[in-house]
This record gives C-alpha cells, sequence and structure tokens, in this order.
C-alpha cells in the first residue's frame, strides 16, 4: 500500500467517527430530549416549575425587594390572585416603601380570605407606618385573634401598637420594630427610618 492510499482510509474513518459520535449526541438515551437536538426555549411552566412564591420568599429574606415583587407577580400569573400572593405582593411594596399600594394590596387580600392573620397583620405594619395608629391597633387585635396568639411576631406587634395607642409618645427600647409575617418559615422585619 502506497502512503497515499493510508491517508484516505485514515481520513474516512476519522469522519467515520465524528458521524458517529454526532449521532450518539442526538440520540434519547443521551440527551434525554427526544429527537429535539435543539436548546429548550420559553419559561417552563406547569406541575415542575418552581413556585414563584417561594422564589419571592427567598428573595425577600436576602433583601433583593424588587426581584422578589417581580417573582410574586409571575406567581399570580400561575396562580391567580390568591390570598398568599396578595399578601406576599403587599409585604414586596411595604419593603420597597410603596405603603399607598401595599395597603391597597393588603386590603384586597384580606377581602379575598377575612381569616388569614399573616394578612392582617402586615396590614398593621402598613398602618403604623403611615401613623394609623389606631386602625393598626384594632387590625392587630383581629391578627392575633385569628392566629390563636401562636405567632410571637403578631404578639409583639400588638404589644407595641397598644402602648403607642395609651401614650403617643411611646419610644420602645427596641425603636419599635414591626414584623412582618408569612405563611411559611422564617419572617421579615421592618425596621423604622432614623
Amino acid at each position: 500500500m502506497s502512503r497515499r492510499t493510508i491517508k484516505q482510509i485514515g481520513r474516512q474513518s476519522g469522519w467515520a467517527l465524528a458521524v458517529a459520535a454526532l449521532a450518539a449526541c442526538t440520540s434519547p438515551g443521551l440527551s434525554g430530549r427526544g429527537d429535539n437536538p435543539y436548546a429548550p426555549t420559553g419559561v417552563k411552566r406547569g406541575q415542575d416549575s418552581v413556585d414563584g412564591l417561594i422564589v419571592g420568599h427567598r428573595l425577600m429574606a436576602a433583601g433583593e425587594y424588587e426581584l422578589a415583587l417581580k417573582s410574586y407577580l409571575r406567581s399570580a400569573s400561575d396562580h391567580g390572585m390568591t390570598v398568599d400572593v396578595l399578601s406576599a405582593l403587599g409585604s414586596a411594596n411595604l419593603m420597597l416603601g410603596r405603603l399607598g399600594q401595599a395597603e391597597k394590596i393588603l386590603r384586597r387580600a384580606t377581602e379575598v380570605d377575612e381569616t388569614f392573620p399573616a394578612a392582617w397583620n402586615n396590614l398593621g405594619v402598613v398602618l403604623m407606618e403611615q401613623g394609623q395608629i389606631g386602625e393598626a391597633a384594632r387590625v392587630f387585635r383581629l391578627a392575633f385573634a385569628l392566629d390563636s396568639g401562636q405567632s410571637a411576631e403578631i404578639r409583639e406587634n400588638l404589644r407595641l401598637a397598644l402602648a403607642k395607642l395609651e401614650n403617643p409618645g411611646y419610644v420602645a427600647e427596641d425603636n419599635d420594630n414591626f414584623a412582618l409575617v408569612r405563611r411559611g418559615s422564617g419572617d421579615y422585619r421592618l425596621l423604622p427610618t432614623p
């Protein structure tokens, strides 16, 4: 055999290996996508997608309130305007300093489910921030009753609101730290501006 024949056979073997490798990449066993060789497109929705509320709660805990708000809005498109979604949207707006929007959304949440203590508590926090102490105390009492006194955050918020109501000049030792409450684990703390 001449050198030229050996090179041609080698080249043909190289092409055969390349074609075999590409065929293996598109087989269902390796790619997991069946016969579609392209990357997935769009946003994954449905039962297997990540819940926007969970993502939003994690973003809130990380102090990323604007991103949390966007995540809650995506969750609203998946679940509708449930009391959980409305309460989360209200809390995000509160943390962003949008008190008027937060109040509207949290009032709507309490209309959707009058027995949801977290929405009532968070509405109370908004009212306290707006200086509406009397209504905030009433709202905190309702949240405390609906929660059966189980939440330490709601109990502390009620205590602070009642102290301010009885003595408008009252200044708490801890600068009136009102706590936002959400369904699930964890909590948010709202710290007043100095």
